[in-house]
Formats: structure tokens, sequence, C-alpha cells
């Protein structure tokens, strides 16, 4: 299934459905909270509430700090307020001809910019273009004193502050309320075409493992309902050539938003099953675990169903050099404990940031 997209339009100031700037009484909740020492649960859209351990706290709404401050289609650059809702954002970029090419999931109509930055959840194509973190050049924040501080910048050769402004994605607002991000876009490609290839796993793996290191155009890969994945982007002659030399069926290409959304059959809610996302090296073999895996980013993501204890889970999957997160709200250790080397560092940051311990605490982890 190949299409052809529409010639680049000019550019152009995009349409804002809302714009509002909250910054002022959030600034000032912060610091009454901060003061009282009391704790912040801060919210957006609430389509990823589920992700991480549930927090108590007087609710932050951002929702009504929200709208595009600045878009700039030649530069590839936008500024966006957290609360703008994640589908208005998409709009004004595909008016462009422009995409977050790092596919963030929504989980509802709901999904703000700001969740898409305090998860830090990215899409099929995250192996071949980045994740949501590589396209984040600057935030704004409002710090533990309610402060309003801006770091990083617009541009991608600005980096004063620009780990800071990365080390907020998906740190799931414990460290500060982030109240705008500056995002790097990319044009959406001239060509695109989804197959499907019905094969063994160990076959489908194998050929993964040799494609990646051929210069082919493929941006998603995934091994569902015992068959082969994969969608091209780019050129028109490139992805013709390339879908003539890999054969298979035409795919309906809405199938990597519907896996993005968790919409496919394998993700059925009515499940009783907890859900795991396995994060794994390239080219890791199918491990030994009860239950369903559906393999995504060419097998180093991996959703699995699963009443395998969380011990055992965990423990298969590090000794393959990875690490196990539940995706089912409820769990009381969602992410993979800290090693004391690295949960030294985090606690170091968290009082560095935070040392009232107001913001989202016991999001992550119960001792932060």
């Amino acid at each position: 299934m190949q299409y052809e997209q529409d010639q680049h339009p000019a550019p152009a100031e995009p349409r804002q459905a809302s714009s509002q700037n909250d910054a002022d009484a959030l600034c000032e909740r912060v610091h009454q909270a901060n003061t009282d020492k009391t704790s912040l649960r801060i919210e957006g859209g609430g389509t990823k509430a589920f992700y991480g351990r549930r927090v108590e706290g007087d609710a932050l709404s951002l929702t009504g700090h929200r709208g595009i401050t600045h878009y700039d289609p030649v530069e590839l650059v936008v500024s966006v307020r957290a609360g703008t809702p994640l589908s208005e954002l998409e709009a004004a970029l595909d008016a462009q001809h422009q995409q977050l090419s790092c596919e963030p999931p929504h989980f509802g109509p709901a999904a703000t910019v700001g969740g898409m930055i305090a998860s830090g959840l990215s899409g099929p194509r995250r192996p071949w273009v980045g994740a949501v973190r590589d396209f984040v050049l600057g935030t704004r924040l409002i710090t533990h004193e309610g402060k309003h501080l801006r770091f990083g910048g617009e541009v991608m050769k600005n980096v004063a502050g620009y780990d800071l402004s990365r080390l907020m994605v998906g740190a799931q607002g414990t460290l500060g309320v982030i109240t705008e991000v500056s995002l790097k876009v990319l044009p959406k490609p001239s060509a695109t075409q989804s197959l499907r290839l019905e094969l063994p796993l160990d076959e489908a793996l194998q050929r993964l493992a040799q494609w990646g290191r051929q210069p082919l155009p493929i941006t998603a890969a995934a091994y569902h309902d015992d068959a082969l994945h994969l969608r091209l982007e780019g050129g028109r002659s490139s992805v013709a050539a390339t879908s003539e030399r890999l054969g298979g069926d035409d795919l309906d290409s809405r199938f990597w938003q519907d896996l993005r959304e968790q919409r496919l059959a394998f993700f059925d809610k009515t499940d009783p099953r907890p859900l795991w996302r396995l994060s794994l090296p390239n080219n890791t073999p199918p491990l030994a675990l009860e239950g369903d895996t559906l393999y995504d980013w060419a097998g180093a993501q991996r959703w699995l169903r699963s009443d395998a204890e969380a011990s055992t889970l965990r423990k298969t999957v590090t000794q393959a050099g990875g690490h196990a997160t539940c995706f089912t709200s409820g769990h009381t250790e969602p992410f993979t404990p800290l090693s004391k080397v690295v949960a030294n560092y985090h606690r170091r940051l968290k009082t560095q940031l935070d040392p009232n311990g107001i913001f989202n605490p016991g999001r992550l982890y119960p001792e932060f």
C-alpha cells in the first residue's frame, strides 16, 4: 500500500485552538507547597496515569497552561506549553507536512505535551529516528522554590542546560513542573509503504538482524500473529525498490497507530494477565518466559502478557541485558529496582532539585 504525499505547503503560522498562560498561578502554588512541605500530584490529561506508582498529594493541573508559543517550520522548531493537547500540536505540524518523528503514544484524546515529556514514551519509529528525549531542545521549568526558569534553547547548537532539559524526559514530574518545551520536528516522508510477511519467529529475527546492517528505509518492524510487519519510509524510488526486494503482502498503515496506542487485540484490557514492557539489546533471541509476546522495535522492545512472578521475570530479562516495566496499573513495583550506585545518583539528584520532596513523591520509586 503505497501512496503519494502532497507537496509541502508554504510556511505559515499554525492555527491555535486555544492559548492560555497560567505560569504565575502555577509558580505561586508550587512556592506555597514548598513552604508548607505539601506534596503535589502533577496532572495533565490523565491518559498515562497508570504508568508508575500512585501519588498522594494535592492535584496541580497543567491543562490550563496551553498553546503553541512559537513555531518555525523552516527551522524545524516548535515551542509549546505543557498543557497543550498532543493532538493539537500534531495537527499544527501536519498542516506544514511535518511531524513528531518519535511517534509518542496518546492512550486517549486528552493526552498532553507535558505527559509526553514526563513519560518519555516513544512509538514504533524510535530505533530508527530516536526517542522523545532526542528531540528536546529546551524546557521551561518551575523549581521547588516556585521560580520559573528556562533551560536549553530553540536550536540544536544552543546546548546551555541541554542535559537538564533531557533529564526531565521520563522523570514523571519528580524533579520539577515542566511548563513549556522546545522540540525539533522533522518533515514527513515523501513515500511510505507497509508490508506483512508470514514467517516463523526465528527467521523473522534473523532477517531483521541482516537488514539492520543494510541501508534500507525501514522505520518500523514488529512480529505479531505469526507474521513480520514492516514499514518503509523515504524517497519514492527507495521505498518502491525495497518493497519489491522484500516481498510480502500490503499492510494497512493504521496497524502502526494501533500498535502505538495499544489498540491491537494483544492489548485487550479484559486479559487478567499483567502487561510487561521488556527493553532488550538488539538481536536478543526469544526469552524463556511464560505468556504471550509481541515483538516491536525489531525485537528490542517486547510486550509480554504473563502471570510470571515479577522477580523471576526480571531476573531473566536482566540476565539478557535488559529491564522490565509493568504497564498494568496498581503494580507495587512497576519499574526495575535500582542498583545501589544508581539509586544513590537518583537520591542526590532528587535532593538537589526537590529537597522537600513535593513533586510527585513516590511516582517512580517509594524512596523518592
